[in-house]
């Protein structure tokens, strides 16, 4: 069957939307490498992932999506099944093995067991989320590629020859799942992060005021010392010096007479 025209742009869109499904989950690979874990890592996610690039694949080619969009979902599968093989060779979770074969049912049953697969596997880390109080073990920058994925994906459908709800749908759902976890990361995860930047640097000025204020104080105490130490001196001076500076003939002759009996 000859594939119909279908415009530049849904190819280009397709095909940004296929690279960011191909590189996805490497940057969740690497990390699970570096880390030598893959704990909060949801294995039934990268299971279902794996499982629903078939029915996606079957979807998209029966209704004869730009070649991107055909080959996008058997990349989410090997990726998916690699991702799920380090959660198997970490000992972090049990293991399962999947297969499935290519299987011709009807195009809206699939497409919607497409959907249903993907969006259960980015809701089992909804339920992590919910129990641990934070979003932990997946990496940002995969979820971030991935959500690009749904939307040049999205994109590249508004160009195709007929627009396909349920395809709309697949692309879509798991979109706005994936803003509901970047959401959740931003309440349970950045924002205490941010307080308690906030607090240490309040912590900090706190610190360094009252430093200061106890410099100045002593400061202050040492001059009112030292004030104190003159005034007294000066007192000292006026007191032996007050008669000689006021004096008159009479008080003199005084002095002299008192000194040797004569004037």
């Amino acid at each position: 069957m000859a594939l119909p025209d279908v415009p530049a742009a849904t190819n280009v869109l397709g095909t940004l939307g296929a690279i960011c499904w191909s590189v996805q989950l490497i940057p969740q690979i690497i990390l699970n490498h570096k880390r030598h874990s893959t704990a909060g890592l949801q294995r039934s996610m990268m299971l279902l992932w794996a499982c629903a690039g078939v029915p996606l694949g079957a979807y998209n080619i029966s209704r004869q999506f730009n070649i991107a969009l055909r080959v996008q979902p058997q990349i989410l599968s090997v990726l998916s099944l690699v991702t799920w093989m380090q959660c198997f060779y970490y000992k972090d979770v049990g293991a399962a093995q999947a297969t499935h074969r290519s299987l011709h049912w009807p195009t809206t049953l699939i497409g919607i067991l497409s959907t249903v697969l993907l969006s259960a596997g980015v809701l089992r880390h909804y339920w992590d989320i919910y129990t641990h109080r934070t979003v932990r073990g997946i990496s940002f920058l995969f979820v971030g590629i991935d959500a690009a994925g749904d939307v040049f994906s999205l994109l590249s459908l508004f160009f195709q020859p007929k627009l396909d709800i349920l395809g709309l749908v697949i692309y879509s759902t798991e979109f706005i799942l994936w803003c509901g976890v970047f959401a959740c990361g931003g309440y349970f995860n950045f924002l205490p992060w941010a307080r308690m930047r906030i607090r240490a640097r309040r912590a900090g000025r706190k610190k360094s005021q009252e430093v200061a204020d106890a410099v100045a104080n002593a400061d202050a105490d040492a001059d009112a010392d030292g004030e104190g130490a003159v005034s007294h001196q000066v007192q000292i001076h006026d007191d032996g010096t007050s008669t000689s500076v006021f004096r008159t003939p009479s008080s003199v002759a005084s002095e002299r007479r008192g000194a040797g009996g004569t004037v």
